[in-house]
């Protein structure tokens, strides 16, 4: 970042004895005129703090016809004021070359609070291939930046002090059928007994010429799905069941959800379970339909549609609960066996954390905390669930997530910026309410610049595990599975009972590239500010160690990556 120093000297004709220096330094100072030379009779110069490029202008402005010569003949006092501005220079410029590749100025200035050392970045998007450690250094300190942190550490200070971890009251049953009768009138309380995923059969009431899903909100919204569902109206027919002049079709539900959280990893562990033969995955990767879609949301800025029914949400498995189907009404007992062992996966990474919509459709608590979670609709239907997390050093995820949805203008300064307003708005908000409802408030979130609440994964996991038991998550580390890729996806098969792998179907599981890797672009932009680095593991620091205490196991308090 440049640091420049413009000082002007006043030579006033009329005045022999007085000399008036006025100075300004630091990289945000204001470009107004200097309020005692105004512009005139003035000798500037500036300093230019890039490396090995300093330049030292020296400009000299007279009014009206005078010559150079004129110049010379300046009396005493202007020579000495020459002669005082020409050794202020040369003292800076010296500071600067004896500094070197540091950039700071030996010279003490009231601008410069010193610099944080650097610590090694971690610059991927959700690329395990590049999860190494890399050693950053940025070629300049950013000077105002370190000013901020002693400001930002009070807020921090302030936000810690008012974390309370506190168990949420659960809603009965009846209260989540209320709020969903529609999708409770669907989804049956049993499920068939020889199948690995939770599938049922309803009778189909059309006809064999009607489009089974012509009504469909993914197809409808979105020309990308087409053609998924094109191939599966094709298949729709012939994987029919006829019983007493009736039409039947196998309905299912995943039996896991990978469910968190975005910039950690999620698509590339969905890339490599779906190479399983016994994993068989949505028709959409990620149909986000328990947290937005049955909603009406695509996008919350854009307003409300047509909440989607569950019905749509039911059709992105056909295709998986097809060949399920052929398995039950098979008649060799092999090809009936192998057919039973597919389970179904879904990956949105919305699942853990977003609960935005609340606001919206259900009575707001007196707390301003949510009445009803995601989590409690699906163990409404699915108590027995297996759900899947990959998490990341959330300092690293915050930054990653940046790079990846801002638009345009993105920078290590204006990360910092934003980082800065979203702690205060975060701040602002702890000193009214409690911290879930904080966390899971909508318009803090959509104010917010940075996503910077997805990272407090404590607060989601312990909502989470009041509903679920513990022994049905596993909690994963981007961390371990970049160093460490067939480890991490054995745990995965252990976790879900899959069979186990040729030789050649583990190679190709993983050694295939990472998936959702970083965009060239954005890595060209280099790592975080040390500073925000720093402002970040204050911040986060408490949820971590909350978060390795509930999973006892301290890799979870990002110490060390």
């Amino acid at each position: 970042m440049r640091h420049c120093i413009n000082c002007c000297i006043q030579l006033s004709p009329d005045d022999t004895h007085k000399q008036r220096i006025g100075c300004r330094g630091g990289p945000q100072h204001s470009r107004q005129e200097c309020p005692v030379c105004k512009g005139e009779n003035k000798i500037v110069f500036r300093v230019d703090g890039k490396q090995m490029n300093l330049l030292a202008i020296l400009e000299v402005r007279a009014e009206g016809n005078e010559s150079w010569g004129g110049f010379l003949r300046f009396r005493k006092g202007k020579r000495c004021s020459l002669v005082f501005g020409l050794i202020i220079m040369t003292l800076v410029m010296a500071s600067y070359i004896l500094s070197g590749a540091h950039q700071e100025l030996l010279i003490s200035s009231p601008f410069h609070y010193g610099a944080f050392p650097s610590s090694p970045s971690l610059i991927d998007g959700e690329n395990p291939s590049d999860m190494k450690e890399h050693h950053h250094q940025p070629s300049v300190n950013n000077i105002s930046y370190v000013k901020d942190y002693p400001s930002i550490k009070l807020i921090i200070n302030s936000i810690t002090a008012r974390i309370e971890f506190t168990t949420r009251q659960l809603p009965d049953v009846e209260d989540l059928k209320k709020q969903e009768l529609h999708m409770f009138s669907v989804i049956p309380s049993k499920f068939l007994p020889d199948s690995q995923s939770p599938c049922w059969y309803e009778e189909f009431t059309g006809r064999n010429t009607s489009d089974p899903y012509r009504s469909n909100s993914y197809a409808l919204y979105s020309r990308r799905f087409r053609s998924t569902f094109d191939a599966l109206r094709k298949a729709f027919w012939s994987h029919l069941s006829h019983a007493a002049g009736k039409h039947y079709r196998l309905r299912c539900l995943p039996r896991f959800y990978i469910i968190g959280q975005p910039k950690c990893g999620t698509t590339d562990l969905y890339d490599r379970l779906r190479l399983h033969p016994e994993v068989k995955f949505s028709a959409i990767k990620e149909p986000h339909w328990w947290t937005r879609k049955r909603f009406g949301i695509v996008r919350l800025r854009d307003g409300l549609r047509d909440r989607y029914p569950v019905e749509d949400y039911l059709d992105l498995f056909d295709l998986a609960a097809h060949q399920i189907h052929q398995g039950l009404q098979a008649s060799s007992a092999k090809e009936h066996s192998k057919m039973n062992r597919i389970i179904i996966g879904e990956a949105s990474a919305s699942t853990m954390w977003d609960n935005n919509a609340w606001t919206f459709f259900y009575d707001n608590s007196s707390d301003g905390e949510p009445p009803f979670l995601t989590q409690d609709f699906i163990h409404a239907f699915q108590p027995d669930a297996k759900l899947i997390v990959m998490l990341r050093d959330p300092v690293e995820r915050l930054y990653s997530d940046y790079l990846y949805f801002a638009s345009s203008n993105k920078s290590a300064d204006d990360f910092h910026e934003k980082v800065t307003e979203a702690l205060q708005l975060f701040e602002n908000c702890v000193l009214d309410y409690s911290l879930r409802a904080c966390v899971y408030n909508n318009t803090l979130n959509n104010a917010m610049p940075v996503r910077l609440q997805v990272g407090l994964y404590a607060v989601y996991l312990l909502d989470w595990f009041t509903v679920f038991n513990k022994k049905q998550f596993l909690v994963l580390r981007l961390e371990d599975h970049a160093s460490n890729v067939k480890y991490t996806m054995h745990r995965v098969f252990q976790f879900l009972n899959l069979g186990p792998l040729s030789e050649k179907q583990e190679a190709l599981m993983t050694k295939s590239p990472a998936s959702n890797a970083r965009r060239p672009e954005d890595r060209n932009l280099g790592p975080m500010w040390p500073v925000t680095q720093r402002i970040l593991q204050d911040f986060y620091g408490p949820f971590n160690a909350r978060l390795a205490q509930l999973l006892a196991d301290e890799a979870f308090a990002w110490k060390k990556t």
